[in-house]
């Protein structure tokens, strides 16, 4: 799909949630609309497979007949379905039954059809419980579809559903239905919501700017980025990965086939919905990723709680934008916790520290770890600042790069991203200093990455380059006179050095120029006397 292309529909898609929404919020609306593309996606998908599947005992339908054709199928071969449905979940690793199709769906959202909320309830049970090998438990629980924001009766509230749905149906047909379409304007409506919703958006959504820095950092090969791209990844994580954006952005560097399994968790539960549905749009099997609904800090997925090392998760890559500066409440317990008990825990104030370890734990020794996080963690004092002490000194920080101010919906704030190795070979931290304005682009709300502001951050961290004013290679012997204090202003400034001036000369040229007034004002004088005027 062209960017033109993805920016039509999605444009289109955005003017109809703007239309319908009503008495909704943003947010609440958000959540129906991207469920229904996803239903959409997924009926499309299993009806094109299907089709192939049964060739040509596939219905072939009047014109007038606006039933989906496997509806058809069904009712003319009910013996024939469990073995068809079986051999759909080898190919697909999922079924819909017919009912449930968006085409069965917008048919009877086109008719007015007054059983339509009934049938969605029913619909969304049967793909949480049924569909998938793997149950999807509570994918469409912030769905309620017996809201009364929707219509204070059911007869209200189904016919608002019939709009919806209708406007939805016509909206997309107008587009073409190729594989990444709706993934793409999935991600499009993500991040125009996020928009519309400002700061609270900011917890679900990474910009696809940043989020496309931090992977094609981790998919270059660790230990020489210089090399390229690594083959495989076998291991993927995001501790804190909202909609998902951030690992689809990964898979999307390495291709769909280069990742072995991601791993997310998200503690919001809406969110953790969006990722779950955000990574079956992108063509994902339910058996190539898993997302935990839970706290990282409090780390309660079975899979990172593991105590026996030998069977402790390793990644490739980590990639993270964790809660800015968030409060929790650490324990003596946590100052025992594997994660945490090398290096001290985080203060109460600002968990940044705590999501970095936590990530940090799960990292391979020949992987890369990237996260965003606020500038207080490169230079506050107190429990911080020893951290930061013993990350260097066991040479785990590689790069430091430092972003311009207001690229995020959640905050206005310049943020940096840390890059982190476990078996890093160069002794010394590579500076990127990414902040100054030539190289961001200025919009009214928030400020833009340009393709060739992201290039050349990527080619500055890839071949390790140095640049006056942007980037520089700094020794550990002078961080270390530094205090460990990774301001980056101390070694890269972007402040353009003022010209010297040389006042002997300054001095020539103001005595040069009284002479030259004084002698104007002796002619100038001549004239008038000369004129019988008298002198000024």
């Amino acid at each position: 799909m062209t960017k033109e292309q993805l920016s039509q529909l999605g444009k289109t898609l955005w003017g109809i949630a703007d239309d319908l929404r009503g008495a909704m919020n943003a947010d609440d609306f958000r959540d129906y609309m991207l469920s229904f593309l996803f239903l959409r996606y997924l009926s499309d998908n299993y009806e094109t497979a299907a089709k192939k599947e049964l060739g040509s005992d596939y219905p072939k339908l009047e014109k007038e007949d606006r039933r989906a054709p496997l509806v058809v199928w069904y009712q003319e071969n009910a013996e024939d379905v469990v073995e068809f449905e079986k051999q759909m979940r080898r190919k697909m690793h999922y079924v819909i039954h017919p009912d449930y199709l968006w085409s069965s769906i917008a048919e009877q959202a086109r008719t007015q059809n007054a059983e339509l909320l009934q049938t969605l309830v029913r619909g969304f049970k049967y793909i949480e419980n049924e569909s998938f090998a793997s149950t999807f438990q509570g994918l469409f629980s912030e769905i309620n579809l017996h809201s009364e924001k929707l219509g204070r009766s059911a007869t209200d509230r189904n016919k608002k559903l019939c709009t919806i749905i209708s406007k939805i149906a016509e909206g997309i047909a107008k587009f073409s239905t190729d594989s990444d379409m709706l993934g793409d304007a999935y991600e499009y409506l993500i991040g125009q919501f996020a928009a519309g919703s400002g700061k609270k958006a900011g917890e679900f959504y990474t910009p696809q700017t940043v989020s496309t820095i931090l992977s094609r950092i981790v998919t270059l090969d660790s230990q020489d980025p210089s090399t390229g791209k690594k083959k495989k990844l076998n291991r993927v994580l995001d501790f804190a990965c909202g909609s998902g954006s951030l690992l689809l952005n990964v898979r999307k560097q390495m291709g769909p086939h280069g990742i072995g399994m991601i791993y997310g968790q998200e503690k919001n539960i809406t969110t953790y919905n969006l990722a779950r549905m955000n990574m079956l749009l992108h063509g994902m099997k339910d058996t190539e990723f898993e997302i935990h609904h839970g706290d990282t800090l409090e780390n309660d997925w079975d899979i990172l709680n593991e105590m026996n090392p030998a069977k402790k998760l390793q990644c490739d890559a980590v990639v993270a934008n964790p809660p800015f500066s968030y409060r929790w409440e650490p324990n003596e317990v946590m100052a025992e916790d594997f994660r945490f008990k090398s290096h001290g825990l985080a203060p109460k104030s600002a968990a940044d520290f705590a999501f970095l370890l936590h990530g940090f734990h799960f990292l391979s020794d020949e992987g890369t770890m990237a996260i965003i996080l606020p500038h207080g963690v490169l230079f506050r004092g107190g429990s911080e600042a020893r951290i930061r002490t013993k990350l260097l000194k066991d040479g785990h920080i590689d790069t430091v790069i430092g972003l311009p101010a207001n690229l995020f919906f959640s905050t206005g704030i310049p943020v940096c991203i840390l890059v982190l190795k476990k078996c890093k070979k160069p002794d010394d931290v590579l500076f990127i200093n990414a902040s100054s304005e030539d190289n961001f682009e200025k919009g009214k709300r928030q400020n833009y990455l340009r393709k060739e502001d992201i290039d050349k951050i990527i080619d500055t961290y890839q071949y390790r380059k140095e640049a006056e004013r942007y980037a520089r290679r700094v020794s550990m012997a002078e961080i270390e006179r530094n205090d460990y204090n990774l301001n980056i202003t101390r070694y890269v400034s972007t402040a353009k050095t003022e010209p010297d001036i040389d006042l002997t000369a300054v001095y020539s040229q103001l005595t040069d120029l009284e002479e030259r007034i004084a002698k104007a004002a002796e002619t100038h004088n001549k004239y008038l006397k000369e004129l019988g005027l008298p002198p000024v």
